[in-house]
């Protein structure tokens, strides 16, 4: 047995951290759909109430809280992504080790 082939995994979780990096950063790129959409909804409003000279103050926590499902959810897929990577490399230790006390030298 050799090492776990988990460099899929681990491109996939480089990935999903550059793309929970951006969201930090406020880029639109690494958004879904859905997301995109809630914060184009919640800018729009916010530019309406500012051009009408009313508070902004539900706009904002639209925006905010849109960008923080973003983050949550990216946070989500890398755990799950970790999770499955240790899972892969627990199996492959086990199989090792099992084949190892299976020999009798």
């Amino acid at each position: 047995m050799g090492k776990p082939d988990t460099r899929r995994l681990d491109k996939t979780i480089q990935q999903n951290e550059r793309k929970l990096k951006a969201v930090r950063n406020r880029e639109m790129w690494p958004l879904d759909g859905r997301e995109r959409r809630a914060i184009l909804r919640a800018a729009a409003g916010g530019s309406y109430k500012t051009l009408r000279g009313r508070s902004t103050d539900r706009a904002d926590r639209r925006l905010e809280s849109a960008w923080l499902s973003a983050e949550t959810r990216l946070i989500a897929e890398i755990t799950a992504l970790q999770t499955e990577r240790q899972r892969v490399v627990r199996e492959v230790a086990t199989a090792k080790a099992a084949k190892k006390s299976s020999g009798w030298w």
